[in-house]
């Protein structure tokens, strides 16, 4: 009684795709060893050397009260808003001292639309960067 099997596995596979791959990654290795670059100039602190301070974390705020009138952040006083002739040299004083080129804009609900463009109009004749605030 033969009771051997007449179909047997092959355990042979073909080496071409085996050397292939080893190429490709090969080539994959060294592109990626040429590529990296350990050279790269980095501008660190010294242990010792402090770190320079904010120059101003408030941002120069212009704030249009419900009658359309102003008041200029920080320093002003919401109980004495002030006309649009008036702020002017304001804004573009709280401008200067914060050290950025940005002039906050916050509206009442109320505020006309006049009254806002007259400030965004303000921030683009001095080339500030206006952001408007807005509550959600």
């Amino acid at each position: 009684m033969d009771f051997s099997s007449r179909n047997k596995v092959k355990a042979e596979w073909g080496m071409a795709s085996m050397t292939d791959l080893v190429f490709l990654l090969l080539i994959f290795f060294i592109i990626m060893s040429l590529m990296s670059n350990n050279q790269t100039p980095i501008d660190l602190p010294d242990a010792n050397q402090e770190i320079p301070p904010s120059q101003n974390p408030v941002e120069p705020t212009v704030i249009v009260t419900e009658d359309n009138r102003y008041v200029v952040m920080p320093g002003g006083d919401m109980e004495k808003p002030m006309e649009f002739e008036e702020i002017k040299n304001l804004a573009a004083a709280a401008v200067e001292s914060s050290g950025k080129m940005k002039l906050k804009i916050a509206g009442h609900r109320n505020a006309s639309y006049e009254a806002v463009f007259q400030v965004l109009a303000l921030s683009q004749a001095n080339s500030w960067d206006p952001v408007l605030a807005y509550d959600k």
